[in-house]
Protein backbone atom coordinates (compact mmCIF):
# COMPACT_ATOMS: atom_id res chain seq x y z
CA UNK A 1 0.00 0.00 0.00
CA UNK A 2 1.32 3.44 -0.90
CA UNK A 3 2.25 5.69 2.00
CA UNK A 4 -0.54 8.18 1.27
CA UNK A 5 -3.10 5.38 1.02
CA UNK A 6 -1.86 3.99 4.35
CA UNK A 7 -2.20 7.43 5.96
CA UNK A 8 -5.74 7.73 4.59
CA UNK A 9 -6.63 4.31 5.95
CA UNK A 10 -5.19 5.15 9.39
CA UNK A 11 -7.05 8.48 9.41
CA UNK A 12 -10.26 6.73 8.42
CA UNK A 13 -9.95 4.07 11.12
CA UNK A 14 -9.14 6.65 13.80
CA UNK A 15 -12.07 8.85 12.77
CA UNK A 16 -14.41 5.84 12.68
CA UNK A 17 -13.27 4.79 16.16
CA UNK A 18 -14.01 8.26 17.55
CA UNK A 19 -17.35 8.59 15.77
CA UNK A 20 -18.46 5.09 16.79
CA UNK A 21 -17.55 5.83 20.41
CA UNK A 22 -19.47 9.10 20.39
CA UNK A 23 -22.42 8.34 18.10
CA UNK A 24 -22.57 4.56 17.77
CA UNK A 25 -21.87 2.25 14.85
CA UNK A 26 -24.86 3.51 12.90
CA UNK A 27 -23.49 7.05 12.66
CA UNK A 28 -23.58 8.46 9.13
CA UNK A 29 -20.54 7.66 7.01
CA UNK A 30 -20.39 11.39 6.17
CA UNK A 31 -19.67 12.09 9.84
CA UNK A 32 -16.67 9.74 9.67
CA UNK A 33 -15.39 11.09 6.36
CA UNK A 34 -15.79 14.67 7.58
CA UNK A 35 -13.74 13.92 10.67
CA UNK A 36 -11.09 12.11 8.61
CA UNK A 37 -11.04 14.70 5.84
CA UNK A 38 -11.68 12.00 3.22
CA UNK A 39 -14.25 11.30 0.55
CA UNK A 40 -17.01 8.73 0.87
CA UNK A 41 -15.42 6.93 -2.08
CA UNK A 42 -12.30 6.35 0.03
CA UNK A 43 -14.37 4.64 2.70
CA UNK A 44 -16.09 2.33 0.26
CA UNK A 45 -12.86 1.60 -1.60
CA UNK A 46 -11.38 0.18 1.62
CA UNK A 47 -14.61 -1.07 3.20
CA UNK A 48 -17.40 -2.00 0.77
CA UNK A 49 -19.82 -2.67 3.66
CA UNK A 50 -20.28 -0.76 6.92
CA UNK A 51 -19.70 -4.05 8.74
CA UNK A 52 -16.22 -4.27 7.17
CA UNK A 53 -15.34 -0.87 8.64
CA UNK A 54 -16.75 -1.78 12.05
CA UNK A 55 -14.80 -5.06 12.06
CA UNK A 56 -11.57 -3.27 11.05
CA UNK A 57 -11.98 -0.70 13.83
CA UNK A 58 -12.68 -3.41 16.39
CA UNK A 59 -9.73 -5.54 15.23
CA UNK A 60 -7.41 -2.52 15.42
CA UNK A 61 -8.62 -1.72 18.92
CA UNK A 62 -8.02 -5.30 20.04
CA UNK A 63 -4.47 -5.11 18.68
CA UNK A 64 -3.83 -1.73 20.31
CA UNK A 65 -5.06 -3.02 23.66
CA UNK A 66 -2.86 -6.13 23.44
CA UNK A 67 0.16 -4.11 22.32
CA UNK A 68 -0.31 -1.66 25.20
CA UNK A 69 0.51 -4.46 27.65
CA UNK A 70 4.04 -4.71 26.31
CA UNK A 71 4.72 -1.02 26.86
CA UNK A 72 3.05 -1.01 30.27
CA UNK A 73 4.98 -4.10 31.42
CA UNK A 74 8.27 -2.55 30.33
CA UNK A 75 7.66 0.53 32.48
CA UNK A 76 6.09 -0.89 35.65
CA UNK A 77 6.54 -3.62 38.20
CA UNK A 78 4.35 -6.69 37.59
CA UNK A 79 1.30 -5.92 39.74
CA UNK A 80 1.19 -2.29 38.66
CA UNK A 81 1.47 -3.37 35.01
CA UNK A 82 -1.41 -5.79 35.50
CA UNK A 83 -3.52 -3.16 37.24
CA UNK A 84 -2.85 -0.54 34.57
CA UNK A 85 -3.59 -2.96 31.75
CA UNK A 86 -6.83 -4.02 33.41
CA UNK A 87 -7.84 -0.34 33.40
CA UNK A 88 -6.80 -0.07 29.73
CA UNK A 89 -8.86 -3.14 28.84
CA UNK A 90 -11.82 -1.76 30.79
CA UNK A 91 -11.64 1.53 28.86
CA UNK A 92 -11.42 -0.41 25.59
CA UNK A 93 -14.48 -2.45 26.47
CA UNK A 94 -16.50 0.50 27.77
CA UNK A 95 -16.19 2.30 24.45
CA UNK A 96 -17.50 -0.75 22.60
CA UNK A 97 -21.03 -0.57 23.99
CA UNK A 98 -22.46 0.36 20.61
CA UNK A 99 -20.63 -2.48 18.94
CA UNK A 100 -22.08 -5.29 21.04
CA UNK A 101 -25.35 -5.60 19.11
CA UNK A 102 -23.57 -5.30 15.77
CA UNK A 103 -21.01 -7.94 16.68
CA UNK A 104 -23.76 -10.40 17.63
CA UNK A 105 -25.80 -9.76 14.49
CA UNK A 106 -24.50 -12.78 12.56
CA UNK A 107 -22.88 -10.53 9.95
CA UNK A 108 -20.07 -12.53 8.24
CA UNK A 109 -17.61 -9.62 8.58
CA UNK A 110 -17.61 -10.20 12.34
CA UNK A 111 -17.09 -13.97 12.28
CA UNK A 112 -13.32 -13.87 12.87
CA UNK A 113 -13.40 -11.24 15.64
CA UNK A 114 -14.00 -13.58 18.62
CA UNK A 115 -11.00 -15.69 17.62
CA UNK A 116 -8.88 -12.57 17.11
CA UNK A 117 -9.98 -11.24 20.52
CA UNK A 118 -9.09 -14.57 22.12
CA UNK A 119 -5.77 -14.94 20.30
CA UNK A 120 -4.55 -11.46 21.18
CA UNK A 121 -5.99 -10.65 24.61
CA UNK A 122 -5.94 -13.93 26.52
CA UNK A 123 -2.18 -14.52 26.03
CA UNK A 124 -1.57 -10.87 26.88
CA UNK A 125 -3.37 -11.19 30.18
CA UNK A 126 -1.83 -14.63 30.83
CA UNK A 127 1.65 -13.08 30.62
CA UNK A 128 0.73 -10.23 32.96
CA UNK A 129 -0.87 -12.60 35.47
CA UNK A 130 2.08 -15.01 35.37
CA UNK A 131 4.58 -12.21 35.85
CA UNK A 132 2.72 -10.80 38.86
CA UNK A 133 2.17 -14.27 40.36
CA UNK A 134 5.83 -15.23 39.83
CA UNK A 135 6.81 -12.01 41.62
CA UNK A 136 4.59 -13.06 44.54
CA UNK A 137 2.41 -9.99 44.08
CA UNK A 138 -0.92 -11.69 43.33
CA UNK A 139 -2.65 -14.98 43.92
CA UNK A 140 -1.84 -17.65 41.36
CA UNK A 141 -5.28 -19.22 40.96
CA UNK A 142 -6.85 -16.67 38.60
CA UNK A 143 -7.39 -17.63 34.96
CA UNK A 144 -7.14 -15.02 32.23
CA UNK A 145 -10.53 -15.93 30.76
CA UNK A 146 -12.20 -15.40 34.16
CA UNK A 147 -10.60 -12.01 34.58
CA UNK A 148 -11.32 -10.90 31.00
CA UNK A 149 -14.98 -11.80 31.53
CA UNK A 150 -15.18 -10.03 34.88
CA UNK A 151 -13.62 -6.83 33.54
CA UNK A 152 -15.85 -6.89 30.47
CA UNK A 153 -18.99 -7.31 32.57
CA UNK A 154 -17.98 -4.50 34.91
CA UNK A 155 -17.15 -2.25 31.97
CA UNK A 156 -20.38 -2.95 30.10
CA UNK A 157 -22.73 -2.75 33.06
CA UNK A 158 -25.13 0.11 33.52
CA UNK A 159 -23.45 1.37 36.65
CA UNK A 160 -22.79 5.07 37.09
CA UNK A 161 -20.64 5.60 34.02
CA UNK A 162 -17.00 4.96 33.10
CA UNK A 163 -15.51 6.36 36.30
CA UNK A 164 -17.53 3.91 38.38
CA UNK A 165 -16.50 1.06 36.07
CA UNK A 166 -12.85 2.07 36.46
CA UNK A 167 -13.29 2.09 40.25
CA UNK A 168 -14.84 -1.40 40.19
CA UNK A 169 -11.97 -2.70 38.04
CA UNK A 170 -9.49 -1.17 40.50
CA UNK A 171 -11.24 -3.03 43.33
CA UNK A 172 -11.08 -6.22 41.28
CA UNK A 173 -7.35 -5.73 40.77
CA UNK A 174 -6.83 -5.17 44.49
CA UNK A 175 -8.76 -8.39 45.14
CA UNK A 176 -6.13 -10.33 43.21
CA UNK A 177 -3.73 -9.59 46.05
CA UNK A 178 -5.78 -11.67 48.51
CA UNK A 179 -3.66 -14.40 49.97
CA UNK A 180 -0.37 -12.77 49.03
Amino acid sequence: MRADAQRSLESLLEAAKEVFAASGVNAPIREITGKAGLSIGTVYRHFPQRSDLIAAVFRREIDDCADAAIMIAARHEPFEALRLWMQRFSAFFATKRGLAAALHSGEPAYAALPDHFEARLRPTLDRLLKSAADAGQIRSDVAANELLGAIARLSMSDIDGPLQAQRMVALLADGLRVGV
